[in-house]
């Protein structure tokens, strides 16, 4: 359990901390990163995984200290049973993604930072290494990472959003307002991490952890057709204004840099992304606009992906 020196909840009790993982598809890199978090000296009360069918959590059945539950297909669909499973006894709900790999101190930081400041609804940590940038990192990589840099001096500061692959969420105001993770963002859920960010953060605020720290591993498993993603990167900021989780000058800043990236891409022969998948669908999603379909949901339609991959798009490209 973690610390009680991390601080302590309301009526003197230190606060309940779960972790929650969404995985899809990928068992075996889920179960590399179970047992690095299993192993580590601070554990949660709970660590809770969710995936879209039994076998995406193979290997984790001697795990007795893990709860796996079987959920509708999606990140957001299954982030919200996770936030289902945990609403009873849990104060403080970190969702990592099934790769992300956190310093050993991460929880306890973020323990300390939920009960010093009460008026805190959100948190993410530093990210010291985001594969997805490279084509990935290995376990032994990201340990050496972590290694490396050390302890860091702890600084909060406000953010617009947290990041999806490290986020840390006060349950308290989620469960009193009955907030949820927006399943019309199907399959990976691009920007499903601001759009839950700008909705609690009307009840508290959203904060970056400098100094609890983690690496995303960025494991691809297989290189992944991009048009649905390229869709997203236009339908979903269009969408998410619409819904007012998102800025006007955010979502069109957003797409801008998207479309550029993946056109300078095209144009660099980048062999890690499809940019040219990317850019055809950036380019449907803004004719889409231009007749008044565009929707995320029209990824359901396009047939390259298959529906057990959820990639994990890189931090980098997500910050606003």
């Amino acid at each position: 359990m973690i610390s009680p020196s991390a601080g302590t909840a309301r009526q003197g009790r230190p606060l309940r901390i779960a972790l929650g993982i969404a995985s899809a598809g990928r068992p075996s890199i889920l179960r590399e990163t179970i047992d690095y978090l299993t192993g580590l000296p601070d554990q949660a009360e709970r660590l809770i995984v969710c995936v879209p069918v039994i076998e995406d959590a193979a290997g984790l059945a001697d795990h007795r200290d893990v709860d796996v539950i079987v959920g509708s297909r999606g990140l957001t669909a299954q982030r919200n049973r996770i936030i289902q499973a945990a609403a009873a006894d849990t104060d403080v709900l970190i969702f990592l993604d099934d790769d992300f790999i956190p310093a050993a101190t991460f929880l306890s930081r973020m323990a300390a930072v939920f009960t010093a400041k009460p008026d805190v609804a959100i948190a993410t940590g530093e990210v010291l290494a985001d594969g997805v940038l490279d084509g990935g990192l290995s376990m032994a990589k990201a340990l050496e990472v972590l290694h490396t840099a050390g302890e860091g001096a702890e600084h909060v500061a406000d953010v617009y959003n947290a990041y999806g692959c490290n986020m840390a969420v006060r349950l308290a105001p989620v469960v009193e307002h009955a907030l949820t993770f927006d399943e019309q963002l199907p399959l990976y859920g691009w920007l499903e991490d601001v759009d839950f960010s700008r909705s609690i953060a009307r009840h508290g605020r959203s904060v970056y952890v400098e100094g609890a720290r983690g690496v995303h591993l960025g494991v691809r498993s297989g290189r992944q057709p991009g048009r649905r993603l390229g869709y997203s990167q236009v339908a979903n900021p269009v969408y998410l204004i619409r819904k007012g989780t998102m800025s006007k000058g955010r979502a069109i800043a957003q797409i801008g840099r998207n479309i550029l990236a993946n056109m300078s891409g095209a144009l660099l022969k980048d062999r890690l992304i499809d940019r040219w998948g990317r850019l055809n669908g950036n380019f449907l999603a803004l004719s889409d606009l231009l007749v008044g379909r565009a929707s995320p949901s029209r990824i359901l339609e396009f047939g390259t992906q298959s529906p057990r991959e959820m990639p994990s798009p890189s931090i980098a490209t997500k910050r606003r």
